[in-house]
C-alpha cells in the first residue's frame, strides 16, 4: 500500500508542477479533432524517435505544411521528404519509414489509422511505444506509452527494476492505478526533458526529489 501511495503521490505531485509550464508537441495533438489527427499523430511519433521534442515540433510543422495524409506523403519525392524532416535527424532512414508506412495504412486500412494495438503492430516500423501513442493521444484509450523517458525515470523512482521499455510498460500497468495512465506519458516527458535528465539530473530542484531512491544515479546537480 505504502508504495502505491508514494507512486500516488509522485504523479501527482509532477502533474501540479507541471500544470503550466508547456506541453510536448505530441501531447499538444491530443487536442487535434480533424479527420486527420490520427495519421499526423502517428506521423509525428515516428519523426520523434531518437531526437529532441524541439526538433519534432520543428520538422512536423513543415512536413505538414504539405502532406497530412498517406497519399500525400507518398507523392512526396523521397528527396523533398527528407528535406522537410532534415531537422529530426536519422531523416533518410525516417523518410523510408514514412513513405513505407503510409503505402501500408491506404493498402491494408483503406487510408485510415487502425485502433487496436495488434494491428498497428503488424504494420512494419511501428514498435510498441508508437502503437501506444496513437491509441492513447488519438484515439483516447487507456494505454501508458513508454519511451525512453517514462522507462527511466520508473526504474529511477524504484517502481520497476526492468532493461526495456517493453518490460516496463507492462510492469507500470500492473503496478499504477489505471486513472493514472493517460497523462503519464505527457508528464514523464516534460520531467525527464527539464529535469531528470539522462545524465546528472538536476535532484536539487526536483519536486519528486523526497519520494525518489536515485537509482542509478551517480551523479545529480
Amino acid at each position: 500500500m505504502d508504495n502505491i501511495l508514494n507512486i500516488s503521490k509522485a504523479i501527482e505531485t509532477l502533474e501540479e508542477y507541471f500544470k503550466d509550464k508547456g506541453k510536448t508537441t505530441l501531447n499538444e495533438m491530443r487536442n487535434d479533432k480533424s479527420r486527420e489527427a490520427p495519421f499526423k499523430i502517428l506521423i509525428a511519433c515516428l519523426i520523434s524517435l531518437r531526437t529532441q521534442d524541439k526538433n519534432t515540433e520543428i520538422a512536423a510543422n513543415r512536413l505538414f505544411s504539405v502532406a497530412q495524409t498517406p497519399e500525400e506523403i507518398l507523392a512526396l519525392p523521397i528527396e523533398k521528404l527528407e528535406e522537410l524532416i532534415y531537422s529530426s535527424g536519422h531523416y533518410k532512414k525516417k523518410s523510408q519509414t514514412l513513405k513505407s508506412v503510409s503505402k501500408e495504412i491506404l493498402e491494408r486500412f483503406k487510408g485510415s489509422v487502425p485502433d487496436t494495438r495488434e494491428e498497428l503492430l503488424s504494420i512494419k516500423g511501428i514498435g510498441p511505444k508508437t502503437a501506444a501513442v496513437v491509441l492513447g493521444f488519438a484515439y483516447g484509450q487507456t494505454v501508458i506509452p513508454v519511451d525512453v523517458n517514462v522507462h527511466r525515470i520508473a526504474n529511477r523512482l524504484g517502481w520497476v527494476n526492468t532493461k526495456t521499455a517493453e518490460k516496463t510498460e507492462t510492469e507500470l500497468m500492473n503496478l499504477i492505478p489505471k486513472r493514472y495512465w493517460k497523462e503519464l506519458n505527457a508528464i514523464f516527458m516534460l520531467h525527464g526533458k527539464n529535469i531528470c535528465v539522462p545524465l546528472s539530473p538536476h535532484c536539487s530542484i526536483c519536486p519528486v526529489s523526497f519520494l525518489c531512491p536515485k537509482k542509478g544515479v551517480e551523479r545529480s546537480r
